[in-house]
């Protein structure tokens, strides 16, 4: 049983144009067709075992016979024997193909398939001389005929526009981009444990809505021809989870698509998912707790440490994180004490700094300004940061120590915010004036300012208990806990533009 590598067949020459191969395998596929043996006409395929199943645990299925089934990658022609790699869902294994053991017109047939075919093959697990676990093939089959071939160098692709564009592509020619959305699948599996065992229901609220709340941001418009009515997708699942504590359920969450009409970069996609999540009786405090819980046992689970690195960055998601109000923030990083100087003074010395406040700058504005200029960059974290100005927070209950903050908190980690959280404000009349206040900026020209949602406030009038609530990026989230550089690495199939524009 010879190894030695063999050449490519003629059709992977890199010098060949793919609408030639293509050509050239659909020929191939009306030979077959014309000889009654249609690969796209077989229905199924009994696989009793995985190339992950074997190659973990060798001692147990050497000798075995076993059917295995998965995309041919590699194929060596040597005569009367060759050798063949097959990729499946969690691995790849070895086949050898012989003429004496499959028979001459079935070895022949195996040696026309193409790399890219999906095949499947059946013989006795052993080891090679040089130590490979593979597959003694006694009978193959193809099951589904590739008509395009993988790119040249397919094993080591790396062209970024390619990967997100063909993303299946990615996923045969990178196994660890597959394993990124493995420990995704694995994160969120996580995060519906812990809620589920506290008590959480998950339920489902309006993608559609006629009014686009819950959030600052700019929503994306459709139409409902019926109802000839122009609706919003969802920028937030908050108001609708809220109305849930209205009717009565004291612990819900919901993760779901949410929809923004905002810029793309590295952190942002127009589509994205967030977990929501509302309890009655507790507060921003809480959400901490909770969200600390969430962000461990998610690490755990995907990681299997709590210390892990995010692009070169130590981090560690071991309880308790740090917590800054957004004034010890501020003075910690920048030196201005919102707490003990005057206005004036602040906006002057924020000025100097960089800072374009006008005179009539409110107090919680040039805070929130001055933290979002020059501090957000410089959270490592994990850390959250609490208290934010009441004009910033327009669903969020008021401190009441200090009616200007309001309890609300988000947390950050390596200068991106990770999620949103507030002691919820309850206060209808409290509500209908934040709501106003949010109506005046969108006439000044601000686009993202919340519409007024007086259905909202109705429900509020019926009584919501006090409650907290919390709002996490999931793909910020597993971002981190993948080590991704960009949040197009943990969507299967992000937002681009079209190659004709």
């Amino acid at each position: 049983m010879s190894e030695q590598k063999n050449t490519n067949t003629p059709e992977m020459r890199p010098e060949q144009d793919a609408n030639e191969v293509r050509k050239v395998r659909i020929e191939k596929l009306n030979d077959m067709c014309a000889n009654g043996s249609n690969p796209f006409e077989i229905t199924s395929y009994d696989r009793t075992a995985t190339a992950g199943e074997v190659l973990a645990a060798f001692e147990r299925f050497e000798g075995v016979y076993v059917r295995i089934a998965g995309r041919l990658v590699s194929k060596r022609i040597m005569g009367k024997a060759s050798f063949g790699h097959l990729l499946d869902c969690d691995g790849k294994m070895q086949g050898y193909f012989s003429r004496d053991d499959m028979g001459v017109d079935e070895y022949q047939a195996f040696k026309k398939w193409d790399v890219g075919d999906i095949i499947g093959i059946e013989g006795e697990v052993f080891k090679t001389k040089t130590g490979e676990i593979s597959v003694h093939v006694k009978k193959a089959t193809l099951l589904s005929k590739s008509l395009l071939p993988l790119p040249e160098k397919f094993h080591g692709l790396r062209d970024t526009e390619l990967r997100y564009r063909q993303r299946y592509v990615d996923l045969i020619a990178n196994p660890e981009v597959k394993e990124v959305f493995v420990k995704r699948s694995k994160i969120i599996t996580a995060i519906r444990e812990v809620l589920d065992k506290k008590g959480f229901i998950e339920v489902e609220t309006p993608i559609l809505n006629t009014l686009a709340g819950g959030a600052n941001a700019r929503p994306f418009i459709t139409h409902h021809n019926t109802l000839d009515i122009d609706m919003y997708l969802r920028i937030a699942t908050e108001l609708h989870l809220k109305r849930c504590i209205v009717g009565g359920f004291d612990k819900v969450y919901e993760i779901g698509r949410q929809f923004r009409n905002e810029g793309m970069d590295p952190k942002h996609n127009p589509e994205f998912t967030t977990i929501e999540l509302y309890q009655a009786y507790a507060d921003y405090k809480d959400m901490m707790d909770i969200t600390e819980e969430l962000y461990s046992t998610a690490c755990l689970k995907a990681c299997g440490t709590l210390d892990i690195e995010y692009q070169g960055q130590p981090l560690s998601f071991k309880t308790p994180w740090q917590r800054l109000t957004m004034i010890e923030a501020v003075k910690k990083y920048t030196g201005l004490d919102f707490e003990n100087e005057a206005l004036d003074e602040l906006i002057k010395k924020a000025n100097e700094m960089g800072l374009e406040l006008s005179a009539d700058t409110t107090w919680g504005r040039a805070l929130y300004e001055a933290f979002d200029r020059f501090v957000e960059e410089k959270l490592t974290g994990p850390v959250f940061i609490m208290d934010y100005p009441v004009e910033v927070s327009p669903l969020a209950k008021r401190k009441p120590s200090d009616p200007r903050l309001t309890e609300r908190f988000e947390f950050f980690v390596c200068a991106s915010e990770g999620g949103n959280a507030f002691s919820e404000l309850n206060d209808p009349i409290d509500q209908r004036s934040r709501f106003e206040q949010q109506m005046l900026a969108k006439a000044k020209g601000d686009e993202e300012a919340q519409p007024y949602d007086e259905d909202f406030c109705t429900a509020l009038e019926y009584g919501m208990p006090p409650t907290g609530g919390v709002g996490i990026g999931i793909d910020r989230m597993v971002m981190v806990l993948t080590n991704s550089p960009s949040i197009r690495d943990v969507l299967l199939f992000p937002t681009m533009r079209p190659l004709n524009k």
